[in-house]
Order: structure tokens, then sequence, then C-alpha cells
């Protein structure tokens, strides 16, 4: 299992846009992203913060079911 960075939200932004999420919104300092799957939506939010701590980060990828590696590949 590979360790979960801490990144700036423009970087995980960017990342999980290539991994097929859409912004749908911004509210103050969090934005939201979608991905539409054989299941349903996936919802995720991404707070804009300088940077991301890594636990966050790592929730956010367990809630869009994203692996930490491929999350890595998408950067």
């Amino acid at each position: 299992m590979n360790k979960v960075p801490s990144l700036p939200y423009i970087r995980i932004i960017r990342a999980l846009q290539r991994g097929g999420f859409i912004v749908v919104r911004q509210r103050g300092s969090h934005i939201r992203l979608h991905r539409r799957t054989s299941e349903g939506t996936v919802k995720i939010t991404v707070p804009a913060h300088i940077p991301v701590k890594r636990s966050t980060l790592a929730r956010i990828l367990k809630d869009a079911k994203i692996e930490t590696a491929e999350f890595l590949k998408l950067l």
C-alpha cells in the first residue's frame, strides 16, 4: 500500500478530473465533484486547502473508490 501524499487542492482536483470526475460547484472553501458509474453517482467534496492533509486525502480517495496507487498515476 502506497503512502498518501500531502498535496495542494488544485493538484488533487486535476488528478480526479483525469479520473473522470467533474467539478459541479464550489461553495466557500469546498469544491464538489461528481462521477457517474454503473452503480450510481459518486459524490465527493475536496476542501480548498494548501496543503490538504494526508488523512483528508485518504478519506476522499476512499469515498471516491480510487486506490492510492491509481491516484498517484493520475498525478
